[in-house]
């Protein structure tokens, strides 16, 4: 029988580079949360940082449903970090053991615990990951028992520390949220004024504390199917054992005194302060989500399912090449050389043999988020270039072709892959697209031409009239037609032999 990991196990292996002094550092973090990606991000790079003897703190977690803490006390707060996948496109495959939480505490039955945890000199960290749910205006009073959302929880926080007269927080929430950080501020400031706290508390919140907005990034699968197999391969059986991608990153909004207090950001260039982390949202919306939604109705209507599996073909993994290094990237320089390396880095997880990304998963609301990804990469590349992209209007084309409606089903408009392949359209704009579909009825290229020109111009689709864009629209109605007489796979065959 293999043993459990826990605190002996760790200390009798000098291999996993934690000491007994490790144990003994004082709590600086608390945090919100036990799932995954707090898990896989934020505790590794404060693990990595204290392996390194930079931050030497620990992190006091928060649990919010019922139940004790489980596998966390069985293990000593003790969990295995599995990273693999491709980086700089070599293969990555490695085992750590994460020892930065200290104690896992259940809200509605530890609460004066919490409020003790809060009150720690050592403590001045708040991080959240609650879901974009969790970031919420509920009205509640905080002194009549444990609050519910986690908006009242900080404010009732921040309240035990204002009274016993200490210095507030760097709060930082992670949810994917924009200006979560500044939306978080106001629903406490908002949430104070309901429940008439003191004006000299409320100035407290808003001067003594940094509440940072920040992007997190990381796809951190969990718990991995074939664990039995994990578990014997590792020597130790882990029931908190999570799987993750080589990548990460974490922007955070602050300034100099913020980087003091997130020490262990100096473990890892991967964690970034800055002023102002809107570049490094637009450089992930443009290209990690840009990419997979110009290039995800051709791959699916192909024949394909997954991102994985579009990397293994030669002619999909030629178009995300040419989208995201050729047609997005050029598009993009308030970051530098560093966006380069971001997007080599997209490649590179799109590739990961580890994570199955369904591209159906990919196509939810298509047409808001072609509009919200794309439209200005479109134009911005045609301002640039003084031409069009060469793939990202086949893409554009291929989302006109997903979006066609051929029948209904349990009210659901339904689309067609292939011959016999039917799948369910999930888009908020299917009716506005099953409207202008009716106008084509022998898929001739007058037809086709003058629907796509309509759609280009739709007000209800798009922030702009893509048919101000040269040659655009006589563009996609070439791959249209080319897709509806031929079909996908034969139509981007012969297109591959063209480019």
């Amino acid at each position: 029988m293999l043993p459990r990991l826990n605190k002996p196990h760790v200390m009798n292996n000098p291999a996993w580079g934690i000491t007994p002094d490790y144990f003994n550092y004082p709590e600086k973090i608390l945090q919100f949360g036990t799932g995954v990606l707090l898990r896989g991000l934020v505790d590794y790079l404060v693990d990595k940082a204290n392996k390194e003897g930079v931050f030497k703190g620990r992190i006091v977690v928060v649990k919010s449903t019922d139940g004790d803490a489980g596998a966390f006390g069985t293990q000593d707060g003790l969990f295995t970090t599995h990273i693999k996948g491709v980086a700089q496109g070599q293969p990555v495959d490695q085992y750590l053991v994460n020892a930065s939480i200290s104690r896992v505490l259940q809200s509605n039955a530890e609460w004066e615990a919490i409020l003790a945890a809060a009150t720690q000199p050592s403590l001045n960290v708040i991080i959240s990951n609650t879901t974009e749910v969790g970031i919420q205006y509920v009205e509640e009073n905080i002194a009549a028992g444990v609050p519910a959302s986690y908006p009242g929880k900080l404010l009732a926080i921040l309240y035990e520390r204002f009274r016993k007269g200490m210095d507030g927080f760097v709060i930082i929430p992670t949810e994917l949220v924009v200006d979560n950080g500044k939306l978080l501020k106001e629903i406490v400031l908002q949430l104070a004024a309901y429940n008439k706290l003191p004006e000299d508390f409320v100035q407290w919140i808003a001067s003594a504390n940094r509440f940072c907005s920040s992007l997190v990034d990381r796809i951190v699968p969990g718990r991995p199917k074939n664990i039995s197999e994990c578990w014997e391969q590792a020597g130790y059986e882990d029931e908190l054992w999570i799987d993750a991608e080589p990548f990460l990153l974490w922007a955070i909004e602050g300034d100099a005194a913020v980087a003091q207090q997130l020490s262990f950001h100096q473990s890892d260039d991967r964690m970034l302060i800055a002023p102002s982390i809107t570049p490094y949202r637009e450089q992930k919306l443009r290209i990690l989500n840009g990419s997979h939604t110009a290039a995800v109705c051709v791959g699916y209507l192909s024949g394909l399912n997954t991102v994985y599996e579009c990397m293994q073909d030669a002619y999909m993994r030629r178009f995300f090449e040419t989208v995201v290094m050729e047609e997005i990237l050029p598009t993009l320089s308030s970051l530098g050389p560093q966006t380069a390396v971001f997007a080599r880095d997209v490649l590179d997880r799109f590739a990961n043999p580890y994570i199955e990304h369904k591209l159906i998963s990919i196509t939810f609301q298509q047409s808001s988020k072609m509009n919200a990804r794309n439209v200005q990469t479109l134009l911005r590349y045609r301002e640039v270039k003084g031409i069009l992209p060469e793939m990202m209007p086949l893409g554009f084309a291929a989302t006109l072709l997903f979006l066609k409606p051929v029948r209904e089903n349990n009210g659901k408009y339904q689309g067609l892959r292939g011959k016999d392949t039917y799948y369910d359209i999930t888009d908020d704009n299917i009716a506005v697209f099953a409207e202008h579909w009716k106008s084509v009825e022998k898929n001739g290229y007058p037809e086709v031409s003058a629907m796509v020109r309509a759609i280009c111009k739709d007000a209800r689709l798009w922030e702009t009239d893509l048919n101000n864009i040269p040659g655009f629209a006589d563009t996609v109605a070439d791959h249209l037609l080319g897709m509806l007489q031929n079909g996908v796979q034969p139509y981007i065959t012969q297109h591959s032999k063209v480019l």
